[in-house]
Protein backbone atom coordinates (compact mmCIF):
# COMPACT_ATOMS: atom_id res chain seq x y z
CA UNK A 1 0.00 0.00 0.00
CA UNK A 2 2.67 2.11 1.11
CA UNK A 3 4.30 1.65 -2.60
CA UNK A 4 1.12 2.65 -4.30
CA UNK A 5 0.70 5.72 -2.63
CA UNK A 6 4.07 7.08 -2.59
CA UNK A 7 3.34 6.12 -6.86
CA UNK A 8 0.27 8.42 -6.99
CA UNK A 9 1.84 10.78 -5.20
CA UNK A 10 4.93 11.04 -7.71
CA UNK A 11 2.37 11.51 -10.67
CA UNK A 12 0.42 13.97 -8.88
CA UNK A 13 3.01 16.29 -8.30
CA UNK A 14 4.14 15.50 -11.89
CA UNK A 15 1.10 16.47 -13.57
CA UNK A 16 0.60 19.56 -11.27
CA UNK A 17 3.89 20.29 -12.06
CA UNK A 18 3.83 20.31 -15.76
CA UNK A 19 2.50 23.06 -17.47
CA UNK A 20 -0.47 21.78 -19.70
CA UNK A 21 -0.18 22.84 -23.55
CA UNK A 22 -0.96 21.01 -26.87
CA UNK A 23 2.68 20.17 -26.80
CA UNK A 24 2.26 18.38 -23.28
CA UNK A 25 -1.47 17.36 -23.59
CA UNK A 26 -0.43 13.64 -24.90
CA UNK A 27 1.74 13.51 -21.61
CA UNK A 28 -0.29 14.60 -18.98
CA UNK A 29 -3.08 12.19 -20.67
CA UNK A 30 -0.81 8.98 -20.07
CA UNK A 31 0.03 10.26 -16.86
CA UNK A 32 -4.06 10.32 -16.23
CA UNK A 33 -4.42 7.24 -17.28
CA UNK A 34 -1.39 5.21 -14.71
CA UNK A 35 -2.74 7.54 -12.40
CA UNK A 36 -6.24 6.33 -12.18
CA UNK A 37 -5.00 2.98 -12.41
CA UNK A 38 -2.56 3.45 -9.22
CA UNK A 39 -5.90 4.63 -7.50
CA UNK A 40 -8.74 2.17 -8.40
CA UNK A 41 -6.05 -0.30 -7.27
CA UNK A 42 -6.15 1.59 -4.15
CA UNK A 43 -9.54 1.96 -3.79
CA UNK A 44 -9.83 -2.17 -3.46
CA UNK A 45 -7.93 -2.49 -1.21
CA UNK A 46 -10.18 -0.88 1.46
CA UNK A 47 -13.00 -2.25 -0.22
CA UNK A 48 -14.10 0.78 -2.22
CA UNK A 49 -16.40 -0.66 -4.61
CA UNK A 50 -17.98 -3.40 -2.65
CA UNK A 51 -21.73 -3.05 -1.46
CA UNK A 52 -22.08 -2.05 2.12
CA UNK A 53 -21.61 1.38 3.22
CA UNK A 54 -18.44 0.18 5.55
CA UNK A 55 -17.91 0.53 9.47
CA UNK A 56 -20.35 -1.85 9.90
CA UNK A 57 -23.15 0.01 9.02
CA UNK A 58 -26.39 -0.99 6.63
CA UNK A 59 -28.35 1.52 4.39
CA UNK A 60 -31.72 1.51 5.83
CA UNK A 61 -35.07 3.82 5.05
CA UNK A 62 -35.57 5.24 1.43
CA UNK A 63 -32.26 6.57 0.70
CA UNK A 64 -28.90 6.83 2.41
CA UNK A 65 -27.07 10.83 2.68
CA UNK A 66 -23.49 10.89 3.65
CA UNK A 67 -22.74 13.99 5.42
CA UNK A 68 -18.92 15.19 4.67
CA UNK A 69 -16.96 18.30 6.28
CA UNK A 70 -13.78 19.00 7.42
CA UNK A 71 -13.76 18.82 11.79
CA UNK A 72 -15.36 21.41 13.39
CA UNK A 73 -17.92 22.73 10.89
CA UNK A 74 -20.63 22.05 12.77
CA UNK A 75 -22.01 18.01 11.29
CA UNK A 76 -22.40 16.62 14.66
CA UNK A 77 -25.04 19.61 15.36
CA UNK A 78 -26.57 19.84 12.17
CA UNK A 79 -26.81 16.21 12.18
CA UNK A 80 -28.71 16.21 15.75
CA UNK A 81 -30.89 19.19 13.94
CA UNK A 82 -32.20 16.79 11.21
CA UNK A 83 -32.63 13.36 12.73
CA UNK A 84 -32.85 11.69 15.81
CA UNK A 85 -29.27 10.97 16.27
CA UNK A 86 -27.22 12.20 19.48
CA UNK A 87 -23.46 12.90 18.26
CA UNK A 88 -21.22 14.47 20.68
CA UNK A 89 -20.61 18.07 19.75
CA UNK A 90 -17.50 19.92 20.44
CA UNK A 91 -15.19 23.17 19.67
CA UNK A 92 -12.38 21.15 18.54
CA UNK A 93 -11.48 18.71 15.81
CA UNK A 94 -11.52 15.49 15.23
CA UNK A 95 -14.58 15.20 18.05
CA UNK A 96 -16.37 12.50 15.52
CA UNK A 97 -14.26 9.64 15.60
CA UNK A 98 -16.48 6.92 14.24
CA UNK A 99 -19.53 7.32 11.82
CA UNK A 100 -22.95 8.42 13.81
CA UNK A 101 -26.02 7.38 12.03
CA UNK A 102 -29.39 8.95 12.02
CA UNK A 103 -32.78 9.05 10.57
CA UNK A 104 -34.39 12.33 8.97
CA UNK A 105 -38.01 11.93 8.56
CA UNK A 106 -39.36 13.94 5.47
CA UNK A 107 -43.30 13.95 5.29
CA UNK A 108 -43.39 10.41 5.51
CA UNK A 109 -40.21 9.50 3.41
CA UNK A 110 -37.30 8.57 5.88
CA UNK A 111 -33.83 9.10 5.03
CA UNK A 112 -30.71 7.90 6.81
CA UNK A 113 -27.88 10.45 7.07
CA UNK A 114 -24.38 9.52 8.21
CA UNK A 115 -22.21 11.90 10.11
CA UNK A 116 -18.47 10.36 8.77
CA UNK A 117 -15.02 11.20 10.61
CA UNK A 118 -13.90 14.88 10.08
CA UNK A 119 -12.08 14.49 6.77
CA UNK A 120 -8.40 16.41 6.42
CA UNK A 121 -6.95 16.76 3.32
CA UNK A 122 -5.42 14.62 1.22
CA UNK A 123 -7.78 11.66 2.93
CA UNK A 124 -8.38 9.96 -0.08
CA UNK A 125 -4.31 9.07 -0.64
CA UNK A 126 -5.10 7.57 2.73
CA UNK A 127 -4.30 10.45 5.51
CA UNK A 128 -6.31 9.58 9.08
CA UNK A 129 -7.85 5.95 7.21
CA UNK A 130 -8.91 9.01 5.32
CA UNK A 131 -9.48 6.59 2.36
CA UNK A 132 -11.57 4.24 4.15
CA UNK A 133 -13.75 6.89 5.67
CA UNK A 134 -14.40 8.56 2.15
CA UNK A 135 -15.16 5.47 0.64
CA UNK A 136 -18.59 5.04 2.07
CA UNK A 137 -19.50 8.08 0.19
CA UNK A 138 -19.52 5.65 -3.01
CA UNK A 139 -22.31 3.33 -2.04
CA UNK A 140 -24.85 6.18 -0.55
CA UNK A 141 -27.46 7.67 -2.46
CA UNK A 142 -26.09 11.55 -1.75
CA UNK A 143 -23.50 13.35 -0.50
CA UNK A 144 -24.15 16.50 2.02
CA UNK A 145 -21.45 18.75 2.19
CA UNK A 146 -21.37 21.31 4.92
CA UNK A 147 -18.61 23.97 5.42
CA UNK A 148 -17.76 26.73 7.14
CA UNK A 149 -19.15 30.41 6.01
CA UNK A 150 -15.53 32.11 6.77
CA UNK A 151 -13.73 29.20 4.95
CA UNK A 152 -15.34 28.85 1.41
CA UNK A 153 -12.24 27.19 0.05
CA UNK A 154 -13.33 23.83 1.65
CA UNK A 155 -15.90 23.30 -0.91
CA UNK A 156 -13.50 22.91 -3.82
CA UNK A 157 -11.07 21.07 -1.26
CA UNK A 158 -14.00 17.94 -0.52
CA UNK A 159 -15.19 18.29 -3.89
CA UNK A 160 -11.15 17.40 -4.75
CA UNK A 161 -11.25 14.61 -1.89
CA UNK A 162 -14.36 12.98 -3.17
CA UNK A 163 -13.14 13.30 -7.10
CA UNK A 164 -9.98 11.41 -6.08
CA UNK A 165 -12.15 8.68 -4.56
CA UNK A 166 -14.18 8.29 -7.68
CA UNK A 167 -17.20 10.31 -6.54
CA UNK A 168 -18.46 12.73 -9.33
CA UNK A 169 -20.79 14.90 -7.70
CA UNK A 170 -23.87 16.39 -9.02
CA UNK A 171 -22.08 15.42 -12.52
CA UNK A 172 -23.48 12.58 -15.49
CA UNK A 173 -21.50 10.16 -16.84
CA UNK A 174 -20.34 11.25 -20.72
CA UNK A 175 -22.14 10.19 -23.13
CA UNK A 176 -19.03 7.63 -24.42
CA UNK A 177 -19.18 4.19 -25.54
CA UNK A 178 -16.21 2.25 -26.08
CA UNK A 179 -16.46 -1.32 -28.25
CA UNK A 180 -13.76 -3.73 -28.12
CA UNK A 181 -12.60 -5.10 -30.52
CA UNK A 182 -10.50 -7.73 -31.96
CA UNK A 183 -8.27 -5.78 -34.80
CA UNK A 184 -8.37 -2.44 -36.89
CA UNK A 185 -6.71 -0.76 -34.31
CA UNK A 186 -8.48 2.42 -32.81
CA UNK A 187 -11.71 4.03 -34.14
CA UNK A 188 -12.90 7.55 -33.74
CA UNK A 189 -16.58 8.46 -34.20
CA UNK A 190 -17.22 11.78 -33.16
CA UNK A 191 -20.40 13.48 -33.80
CA UNK A 192 -19.15 16.69 -32.12
CA UNK A 193 -16.30 18.85 -32.58
CA UNK A 194 -13.59 18.01 -29.91
CA UNK A 195 -11.58 20.97 -27.81
CA UNK A 196 -10.46 19.14 -25.55
CA UNK A 197 -8.47 15.66 -26.12
CA UNK A 198 -8.13 14.38 -29.97
CA UNK A 199 -7.50 11.05 -31.24
CA UNK A 200 -4.10 10.93 -30.18
CA UNK A 201 -4.56 11.54 -27.06
CA UNK A 202 -7.24 8.44 -26.72
CA UNK A 203 -5.17 5.62 -28.15
CA UNK A 204 -2.47 6.58 -26.00
CA UNK A 205 -5.36 6.38 -22.61
CA UNK A 206 -6.34 3.26 -24.21
CA UNK A 207 -3.38 1.79 -25.00
CA UNK A 208 -2.22 2.00 -20.85
CA UNK A 209 -5.17 -0.03 -19.85
CA UNK A 210 -3.76 -2.26 -22.31
CA UNK A 211 -6.64 -1.85 -25.41
CA UNK A 212 -5.17 -1.40 -28.52
CA UNK A 213 -8.36 -2.50 -31.03
CA UNK A 214 -11.58 -0.79 -30.46
CA UNK A 215 -14.33 1.71 -31.67
CA UNK A 216 -14.91 4.67 -30.02
CA UNK A 217 -18.21 6.67 -29.73
CA UNK A 218 -17.88 9.87 -28.63
CA UNK A 219 -21.39 12.50 -28.47
CA UNK A 220 -19.95 15.35 -26.49
CA UNK A 221 -16.77 17.43 -26.00
CA UNK A 222 -14.90 15.76 -22.97
CA UNK A 223 -11.73 15.81 -21.46
CA UNK A 224 -9.04 13.21 -20.82
CA UNK A 225 -10.38 12.90 -17.46
CA UNK A 226 -13.86 12.14 -18.72
CA UNK A 227 -12.89 9.68 -21.25
CA UNK A 228 -10.24 7.69 -18.32
CA UNK A 229 -13.82 7.26 -16.76
CA UNK A 230 -15.13 6.35 -18.95
CA UNK A 231 -12.42 3.10 -18.97
CA UNK A 232 -12.76 2.90 -15.53
CA UNK A 233 -16.23 2.47 -15.47
CA UNK A 234 -16.23 2.56 -11.20
CA UNK A 235 -16.84 6.19 -11.39
CA UNK A 236 -20.20 7.17 -9.37
CA UNK A 237 -22.30 10.12 -10.06
CA UNK A 238 -23.93 11.35 -7.24
CA UNK A 239 -26.50 13.89 -7.03
CA UNK A 240 -24.68 16.27 -3.89
CA UNK A 241 -25.79 19.22 -1.43
CA UNK A 242 -24.05 21.58 -0.47
CA UNK A 243 -24.56 23.92 3.15
CA UNK A 244 -22.69 26.77 4.20
CA UNK A 245 -23.21 26.72 7.90
CA UNK A 246 -22.85 29.71 10.34
CA UNK A 247 -24.10 31.99 8.59
CA UNK A 248 -24.65 33.93 11.23
CA UNK A 249 -20.85 33.87 11.74
CA UNK A 250 -20.34 36.16 8.51
CA UNK A 251 -21.03 39.56 7.36
CA UNK A 252 -21.41 38.15 3.51
CA UNK A 253 -24.91 38.03 1.82
CA UNK A 254 -26.14 34.26 0.67
CA UNK A 255 -25.84 36.44 -2.92
CA UNK A 256 -21.65 37.46 -2.03
CA UNK A 257 -21.26 33.65 -0.82
CA UNK A 258 -22.41 32.26 -4.11
CA UNK A 259 -20.49 34.88 -6.35
CA UNK A 260 -17.25 33.86 -4.31
CA UNK A 261 -18.48 29.58 -4.56
CA UNK A 262 -19.82 29.33 -7.98
CA UNK A 263 -22.37 26.53 -6.97
CA UNK A 264 -25.69 27.06 -5.84
CA UNK A 265 -25.63 25.90 -1.83
CA UNK A 266 -28.12 26.30 1.17
CA UNK A 267 -27.11 28.97 3.67
CA UNK A 268 -27.87 27.43 7.26
CA UNK A 269 -27.14 27.95 10.87
CA UNK A 270 -27.30 24.63 12.26
CA UNK A 271 -26.46 25.57 15.57
CA UNK A 272 -29.43 28.38 15.22
CA UNK A 273 -31.73 25.96 13.62
CA UNK A 274 -32.00 28.49 10.75
CA UNK A 275 -32.96 27.04 7.07
CA UNK A 276 -32.95 23.77 7.71
CA UNK A 277 -36.07 23.18 6.60
CA UNK A 278 -35.06 24.22 3.05
CA UNK A 279 -31.94 22.36 3.91
CA UNK A 280 -34.54 19.05 4.27
CA UNK A 281 -36.36 19.78 0.47
CA UNK A 282 -33.26 20.02 -0.95
CA UNK A 283 -31.88 16.69 0.45
CA UNK A 284 -35.28 15.21 -0.73
CA UNK A 285 -35.29 16.96 -4.44
CA UNK A 286 -31.73 16.27 -4.76
CA UNK A 287 -32.56 12.41 -4.17
CA UNK A 288 -35.13 12.35 -7.45
CA UNK A 289 -37.94 10.99 -4.80
CA UNK A 290 -41.97 11.96 -4.97
CA UNK A 291 -44.37 11.25 -2.72
CA UNK A 292 -47.37 9.22 -3.95
CA UNK A 293 -50.76 9.11 -1.60
CA UNK A 294 -52.85 5.87 -2.20
CA UNK A 295 -56.82 6.23 -1.57
CA UNK A 296 -59.62 3.45 -1.46
CA UNK A 297 -62.49 4.12 -3.05
CA UNK A 298 -65.39 5.55 -0.82
CA UNK A 299 -62.49 7.11 1.95
CA UNK A 300 -59.96 9.78 2.09
CA UNK A 301 -56.42 9.28 0.81
CA UNK A 302 -53.75 8.20 3.88
CA UNK A 303 -51.68 11.28 4.32
CA UNK A 304 -49.39 10.23 6.99
CA UNK A 305 -47.71 7.01 4.89
CA UNK A 306 -46.91 8.12 1.51
CA UNK A 307 -45.37 5.65 -1.24
CA UNK A 308 -42.03 6.67 -1.60
CA UNK A 309 -40.94 6.64 -5.48
CA UNK A 310 -38.70 7.99 -8.20
CA UNK A 311 -38.99 10.67 -10.32
CA UNK A 312 -40.60 9.42 -13.27
CA UNK A 313 -42.40 6.73 -11.64
CA UNK A 314 -45.64 5.68 -13.99
CA UNK A 315 -48.71 4.38 -12.11
CA UNK A 316 -47.87 0.98 -13.61
CA UNK A 317 -44.77 1.26 -11.12
CA UNK A 318 -46.96 1.79 -8.50
CA UNK A 319 -48.91 -1.30 -9.07
CA UNK A 320 -45.98 -3.17 -9.12
CA UNK A 321 -44.33 -1.50 -5.38
CA UNK A 322 -47.59 -2.51 -3.75
CA UNK A 323 -48.16 -6.17 -5.55
CA UNK A 324 -47.38 -8.40 -7.58
CA UNK A 325 -51.13 -9.02 -9.01
CA UNK A 326 -51.89 -5.13 -8.92
CA UNK A 327 -50.55 -4.95 -12.43
CA UNK A 328 -52.33 -7.57 -13.97
CA UNK A 329 -55.90 -6.77 -12.36
CA UNK A 330 -55.07 -2.94 -12.87
CA UNK A 331 -58.40 -2.08 -14.52
CA UNK A 332 -58.11 2.10 -14.27
CA UNK A 333 -56.57 4.82 -11.72
CA UNK A 334 -58.22 7.65 -10.12
CA UNK A 335 -55.92 10.63 -9.86
CA UNK A 336 -55.69 13.83 -7.91
CA UNK A 337 -52.61 16.24 -7.98
CA UNK A 338 -50.21 18.13 -10.11
CA UNK A 339 -50.04 15.64 -12.80
CA UNK A 340 -53.98 15.19 -13.10
CA UNK A 341 -55.61 17.55 -15.80
CA UNK A 342 -58.35 17.86 -13.27
CA UNK A 343 -59.66 16.59 -9.82
CA UNK A 344 -60.68 12.97 -10.13
CA UNK A 345 -59.11 11.95 -13.90
CA UNK A 346 -59.17 8.56 -15.14
CA UNK A 347 -55.32 7.65 -15.68
CA UNK A 348 -54.14 4.18 -16.93
CA UNK A 349 -50.89 2.53 -16.17
CA UNK A 350 -48.38 4.17 -18.27
CA UNK A 351 -49.46 8.15 -16.75
CA UNK A 352 -46.13 9.47 -15.33
CA UNK A 353 -47.02 10.27 -11.54
CA UNK A 354 -45.50 13.98 -9.67
CA UNK A 355 -44.93 14.47 -6.18
CA UNK A 356 -47.45 14.65 -3.67
CA UNK A 357 -50.41 13.57 -6.26
CA UNK A 358 -53.52 11.12 -4.73
CA UNK A 359 -54.02 7.62 -6.59
CA UNK A 360 -56.48 5.20 -6.45
CA UNK A 361 -56.18 2.35 -8.00
CA UNK A 362 -59.25 0.37 -9.50
CA UNK A 363 -58.76 -3.39 -10.02
CA UNK A 364 -61.32 -6.21 -11.68
CA UNK A 365 -62.57 -8.72 -9.80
Amino acid sequence: MVAIDDRIKEIEDEIQNTHYNKATQHHVGKLKAKLAQLVEKSLKKVGGGGGGLGFGLKKTGHATAILVGFPSVGKSTLLNKLTNAESRVAAYEFTTLSVVPGMMDYEGAKIQILDLPGIICGAATGKGRGREVLSMTRNADLVLIIVDSLNLKQVDALLKELYNIGVRVNSAPPNVSITRTSKGGVNLLSTVKMTRTNLEDIRAILNIYGIHSADVSVNQDITQDQFIDVICKNRVYMPGVIAVNKMDMTRESPAEIRKKLGYDFIPISAEKGENLDKLRDAIFERLGMIKVYLKKRGQEADLNEPLIMKKGVTVGDVCDALHKDFRRKFKYGKLWGKSAKYDGQTVGVSHVLRDKDILMIVREN
